[in-house]
């Protein structure tokens, strides 16, 4: 098979048909073998009683329903799990992505050997201040931590080389930083492309300003990960080694004075227990203790860790 057309989706039951058309048209005429995949969010208005009715007319039609709302990165998970083609393609349901970009995406997979391409929407038709500003910030920030020269991180339209997705795990909020997961899966053929960005048709976006609270949080998670998700005890156990011999000499260095006055000089002096700073090397062994356990812990997750869905799966169609 040559495309999967993965296509995350909450409450878009409008756009969905009109999307569906767009897509067989240019599918079939570059003559592709094709499914096209819906993974409905949770939607609470019709769009599952539509992805069905288009898979009873169309094989090719996919669908896989939540129980619930989980989020775009699960859906994802749940699209790149079923996805059969050898390139695959993700979009948005809102038709603010166009399809007609899908012969480009494909052959920059195909023919110029790309693992990634991500779209590139230059030319936007979202708020300034609740998108685009903030969507520049975190693009930035992306790309001075991740190494990875794009102008656009986050843009639902993006092609995939098969092997890609199969071995990168999307889950959280990660979704806004795919390229960043790819790159740190070892696929380094990572491009973009400028695509056409469409004002919204119908209804309304379902982002809303938490969203970019949670991206900033995503972009330190994916930081760490990169660094020191598979040996979490070099960041852990380097920390709190370091903390446990800072507060280990510090309190010999009290106790030692302390016996030192007493040998030479004959003084009494303060108990050693009515020093503060004994109490801040003790506290500060202590923390580097926990540390270090943290670090070991983490060691043991990585080594017995599991893949696992964080989402519930309510319906499937055509699957």
């Amino acid at each position: 098979m040559n495309l999967s057309i993965v296509i995350p989706l909450l409450n878009e039951e409008e756009s969905l048909t009109e999307l569906y058309n767009w897509i067989v048209r240019v599918v079939q005429s570059n003559s592709y073998s094709y499914e096209v995949i819906f993974i409905d969010d949770g939607s609470t208005d019709a769009s599952w009683n539509v992805i069905e009715k288009l898979a009873e007319k169309d094989k090719n039609v996919k669908g896989i329903r939540f129980q619930k709302n989980y989020g775009k990165s699960q859906a994802l998970h749940a699209g790149f799990k079923a996805a059969k083609g050898d390139v695959v393609i993700t979009m948005d349901a809102d038709l603010q992505d166009s399809p007609d970009e899908i012969p480009e995406l494909y052959k920059l997979i195909k023919e110029a050997g790309h693992n990634l391409v991500s779209g590139w929407k230059k030319k936007r038709y979202d708020s300034k201040i609740r998108k685009n500003i903030p969507s520049k910030f975190f693009n930035w920030a992306a790309r001075k931590t991740s190494g990875l020269e794009l102008h656009d991180f986050n843009c639902g339209l993006k092609a995939y080389d098969k092997e890609v997705i199969k071995n990168i795990n999307v889950h959280g909020e990660m979704h806004r930083y795919i390229p960043v997961l790819v790159k740190n899966a070892g696929f380094n053929k990572i491009t973009e492309k400028v695509v056409t960005h469409q004002a919204r048709k119908y209804g309304v976006t379902k982002f809303g300003m938490s969203r970019f609270i949670n991206g900033f949080l995503d972009l330190i998670t994916i930081w760490f990960v990169s660094k020191f998700g598979k040996r979490p005890m070099h960041f852990f156990g380097l920390l709190g080694t370091l903390m446990f011999m800072v507060g280990f000499f510090s309190a010999f260095y009290i106790g030692l004075m302390k016996l030192l006055r007493l040998y030479y000089y004959h003084t009494p002096t303060r108990l050693v227990t009515d020093n503060p700073w004994f109490y801040i090397a003790m506290t500060t062994m202590i923390i580097g203790t926990f540390f270090f356990l943290a670090g070991f812990l983490g060691e043991i997750i990585v080594r017995t860790e599991t893949d696992v869905e964080r989402y519930q799966i309510a319906k499937r169609t055509n699957i």
